[in-house]
């Protein structure tokens, strides 16, 4: 669908490429490089020709910058793989005590210092949330993280700084969802006949919680980890914008900007084969919470 679509939309890639800056190209050599890229052959040979080398890993080569798609894809793709594991585990860090304490203390002063502190952290936009940090941090440190892309093995302590501070804002995001999620599961499964069976036998609370009742309650929030880690890898867009991370956000945000079809086309194709991988190991952790639910 991507394919066909990018296709009927108007313009000419290899036309815009060479005039963008305002240079000139003659009718000639546009044909040219237009048979140079492929794209003066038939729609249906060129959708044929990208899958034969979709199936053998060829992704194709960049009309911008000529490279490889795959190796314009693998030198963003590591920052964006540590910043989405960044913002997960910040958001389980959080999710997890704050849902816990919620439901343990359902319909108290905390439980509803708790639901502000989700709800806020759901409501806000994290590209806003972004920029009200960073001037935070200016008005108040006279410093923010370097907007220059530093390798960790030169500048460790400014690659962290880099990394953390778009980290907690996307997992303030991520925390709240599956803060709420879980505070409401466990709620739900707390009520069990086999939870106050074991209050009965004398279990302690403790045990009750950790053994008995999370990991039934985790199921749901499971889910929605995995749809939100996903989400993540594709789709940290702005933020990735607004700290100028050189990401695959950016790079698809950069891929239409310069209308580099065989680029958003393997962006896609990533996206989406993260989303399908995201999606089975989901259901492995299922089986790993839930031995009943496990296919022999």
């Amino acid at each position: 669908l991507i394919f066909f679509m990018l296709r009927v939309l108007p313009g000419d890639p290899v036309e815009f490429k060479y005039t963008a800056d305002g240079g000139t190209i003659t009718a000639e050599q546009l044909q040219a490089q237009r048979a140079r890229f492929g794209y003066d052959k038939p729609l249906a040979r060129q959708y044929v020709g990208w899958i034969g080398g979709l199936l053998q890993g060829d992704l194709g080569t960049s009309i911008w910058s000529e490279n490889p798609i795959r190796q314009e894809i693998g030198s963003r793709l590591g920052i964006t793989v540590q910043l989405a594991l960044a913002a997960l585990v910040v958001g389980l860090l959080l999710a997890l005590p704050l849902g816990i304490a919620g439901a343990l203390a359902r319909g108290g002063w905390m439980d509803q210092v708790i639901r502000v502190f989700t709800v806020t952290g759901q409501s806000l936009p994290s590209f806003w949330l972004a920029m009200l940090v960073l001037l935070a941090m200016l008005a108040t440190l006279g410093w923010i993280p370097s907007i220059e892309a530093v390798a960790f093995r030169d500048k460790p302590l400014e690659y962290i700084a880099q990394l953390m501070v778009p980290a907690v804002v996307v997992g303030w995001r991520l925390s709240s969802v599956n803060a709420r999620l879980l505070r409401s599961s466990l709620i739900e499964v707390l009520g069990q006949d086999y939870v106050r069976t074991a209050h009965a036998k004398g279990v302690g609370p403790a045990r009750v919680i950790w053994r008995h009742a999370l990991s039934n309650a985790l199921l749901p929030t499971v889910t929605v980890i995995g749809i939100e880690f996903a989400g993540l890898l594709g789709g940290l867009v702005v933020t990735e914008q607004v700290f100028n991370i050189n990401g695959i956000g950016r790079l698809l945000v950069q891929a239409i900007s310069f209308s580099d079809l065989a680029l958003i086309q393997g962006l896609v194709m990533l996206f989406a084969l993260i989303y399908v991988t995201v999606g089975f190991a989901v259901d492995v952790v299922y089986a790993l919470l839930d031995p009943r639910i496990r296919v022999h």
